[in-house]
This record gives structure tokens, sequence and C-alpha cells, in this order.
């Protein structure tokens, strides 16, 4: 797969049209960084295995998918549980906003929530600050400069200074429509002023077709390339959940960048149990003093699906704390990747930072990749990192089977309760319980889990 290949046209000239229809009615500012990512994604291509950032994922499949995103089937939304959490919701089929399916109820006086797309076309200057400031590595990444070159729509949302969201927002994304191969670029902000706080969820589903109606029903290959950027004003606090549960045969690409300002608080919880190659980035810059940052995160592979985690804590500013941990559960042939980097910039003395990978596997054939590492330029710092491997332990299953456990139940409880430490810091209870309830269900579903 060479760095510009026929099929990176069929993107190319998927952006002349979008270029001509959206000509008119984006912004000058947004029209040229609109420019600009496509001119350094056709300079770069795919990433390819050449890479060492990429040299574990290979995207020859996403780069082969031909077909534009299709007409979605939204009434299948009523078929996902994890679809209705009780809090407000903002829906996206096929990466544009459904005003039929959103149930927003009523926010908090100044706080405002929406599709991307309406406020480009009625108050583009709001985001002249924000869009594609945070995440402005487009020019340096090839699948952040598509999403840029692509941005149309997707969720907007501003919680003023001293707002208080008494509910989680729950950003919804399904992909997967019936009979074609879909394409979309979902581009999200989120604004919070200082000193308010707020809970989001940020959810990719694919359509439930587990058991199809009719042949046409079958599950067709979806691209989704998101990026969402969060700036986290002075003393704010947010709790933040992003949740991929995509159909097996889905490829996903999704950044996180977030921009913390002085004493400012995020947590966010990141799980993927679906998709048949995902990679996840999470990236946030603590740019105030004291400014407190948690990663946690949890993935769930099996037959041969591949993720891609790639986390950086940049702390910027003295008197920053840090604390990162991500759990991985491997079955059958698949394979992960974690690369975990802190960085400590020469002025942020006094920085405290922790990070974990801990990584589960049930079957002799799934492989993962963990590189968590330290990049430390101030000297009076206090930070640690480290990555385990191991399988089920046998005198626990013993433990358990003496007591009147089956097998196969014992390995999945032991499982579970290794998997369950990160949800259960999860919270908003209707989606920690709905994530449970999910996880117990795809390890019923395991291939060949083996004792260690």
């Amino acid at each position: 797969m060479t760095a510009v290949t026929e099929k990176d046209g069929v993107y190319l000239a998927s952006f002349k049209r979008l270029e001509k229809r959206l000509a008119a009615g984006s912004p000058s500012w947004l029209h040229e960084i609109r420019r600009e990512a496509i001119e350094s994604f056709a300079e770069k291509g795919f990433p390819t295995t050449r890479l060492e950032e990429w040299k574990n994922t290979n995207l020859a499949p996403v780069a082969a998918l031909r077909r534009e995103s299709a007409a979605s089937l939204a009434g299948r939304i009523r078929r996902q549980p994890i679809a209705d959490l009780g809090c407000p919701r903002l829906v996206f089929i096929d990466g544009r906003f459904s005003n039929e399916l959103t149930t927003l109820e009523s926010l908090p006086k100044g706080a405002r929530a929406g599709s991307l797309a309406e406020v480009l076309a009625t108050d583009g200057r709001l985001l002249e600050d924000h869009l594609a400031r945070y995440a402005a590595d487009y020019k340096d990444h090839a699948l952040v400069a598509l999403n840029t070159a692509f941005i149309e729509d997707g969720a907007f949302l501003e919680v003023p200074k001293g707002v208080v969201l008494e509910k989680p927002i729950y950003l919804l994304y399904l992909s997967g429509t019936a009979g074609l191969p879909t394409v979309s670029y979902p581009r999200n902000l989120i604004i919070l002023g200082r000193e308010s706080q707020a809970e989001i969820i940020e959810g990719y589903l694919g359509y439930d077709v587990a058991s199809p109606r009719k042949a046409e029903d079958a599950v067709s290959p979806a691209f989704t390339n998101t990026v969402t950027e969060i700036a986290v004003g002075e003393g704010a606090v947010l709790q933040y959940h992003r949740i991929q549960q995509q159909h097996d045969t889905a490829f996903h690409f999704g950044r996180l960048q977030i921009h913390q300002e002085r004493s400012s608080s995020v947590t966010t919880h990141s799980v993927a149990m679906g998709g048949a190659l995902v990679r996840e980035e999470v990236k946030s810059v603590l740019d105030g003093e004291g400014a407190e940052t948690t990663l946690n995160g949890l993935y769930v592979v099996t037959g041969r699906q591949h993720i891609d985690n790639q986390t950086t804590l940049d702390h910027v500013k003295p008197h920053c704390s840090s604390r990162e941990v991500y759990k991985g559960v491997l079955d059958g042939e698949s394979s992960a990747v974690f690369n975990g980097k802190i960085i400590v910039r020469k002025d942020a003395q006094k920085t405290d930072s922790k990070q974990s990978n801990k990584n589960l596997l049930l079957s002799e054939k799934a492989i993962i990749d963990t590189k968590p590492a330290l990049e430390i330029y101030a000297d009076d710092v206090r930070c640690t990192h480290g990555a385990t491997i191991g399988q089920i332990d046998p005198e626990a299953v013993f433990y358990l089977r003496s007591r009147g456990i089956g097998r196969e139940e014992a390995r999945d409880l032991l499982t579970y309760a290794f998997a369950n430490d990160v949800l259960e810091s999860i919270r908003y209870e209707p989606l920690r319980e709905r994530l449970r309830e999910g996880l117990s269900a795809r390890l019923a579903g395991g291939q060949g889990v083996q004792e260690g």
C-alpha cells in the first residue's frame, strides 16, 4: 500500500463534490481549513505500516471502501438497548443530524446543544476560535486531515460559565446502513466555560441486525472517521464517556482531543467492544496549573478484531496530575495495541502521573503489543508506568469449580471481574448497567476460552 494510491482518489473526488456544494454556505475561514486539510491528505495518503505509529495497524481495508453514505433506516435505533439512557440525546444517522430522533430536554439558561451544521450556517463566527484549533495536527495526521476536510456535521455543545448540567448529554451515532457501504466524518466541538460542570456520552453503534428479517438487511462495511475537540475552561469539571459498539464489519477511527485550563478536572472512559479494525486516540493537554486528568479504558475483542489505542497526556504547566488505567480482554485470533505516552514539559514541575495497561489473553492466538512510555523534560516530578499481560489463573478457576461452578462460567466470572473494574468507575448508573450487560453478553459469546 503506497502513500497515495488510486483508492485515495475516491476521497479526493468526494471532497471536490462537497466543496462545490458547501462553498456558498461555509465561512471563509473554514473553507481555507478544509482545503489545507485535503491537501495534507493528498500528500500523505492513508498511513501505512511503514510508519512507526501505525506499524501494527494496516488500513488497507479502509482505503479500499469506495461507496459513500446512503439513506439510513432510522427505525432500527429502537432495537438498541444502549440507545436510550434516560438523558437528553442528540442522534446522528450515518454522520447526519436527525432532528426526529433527537430528544433534547430543556437545558439550563445559556447552555446550547445541537447540530454543528446548523451552527455553521447561522453563527459561524462562534466556532472560529475553537473548531480545528485543538486537533490542529491535521497537517501531519492523515486521518485527522481527512475528517477536517469533510467537516460538515456533528455535535456542538456549549456550557457557559458556572452552569451545571443536571443530566448527561448523549451524542449518539448510528452507522451501517443496509445495502451499501457507508463513510461518515462526524466532527464534535464541546466548550465548557469557567467553573461549569458537564457529563457527556459519545456513543457509536451499529444497527441491530443480529436477526435480519430480510436478505437486504445484511450488514455492510462502515467507515467512521470522527474527531472530537473539547475545551475545558478554568475550574470546569467534565465526565466524558466514549462508547464504541459498532458491528464487527465496521472500520472506526476516533480522535478525542482535550485542552484543559487552570484547575480543571477531566475524567474519560473509553469502552470499545465492536468493529473489525479500530483505532482510538485520546490526547489531553494540561495547559493550566493544577489541572487533573483521569483516563480509563476497556477494550474487549474476539475473532479477528483489531484495536489500536493511542493515548497522550501532555503536561505543559506545573502542579498537574494524571492517572491512566487501560484494560484489555482478547480472545480468538484478535489483536490489540496500546501505546500510552506521558509527556512532561520543561516547565511542568511538580507533575504527578501514573499509567497502567493490563491485558488478559483468553486464547493462545490472541496478540497484544503494549508500550507505555514517559518523556520527561523536568527534574521535579513523580511519574510511573507499567504494563502486564497474563492469562486466567488456573487456581482461581479450580477454586470456583470446587464450589459447584462450571468451567466456562468460572472463566466468564473471572474475566468479568477483571474488566468490571473500569466500568465500576462510571458514575451514571444507566450507562454503567447497560455496559455491564453488554460485557456479559460479549463474554458469553467468546471463542475458545482457554485456561492459562
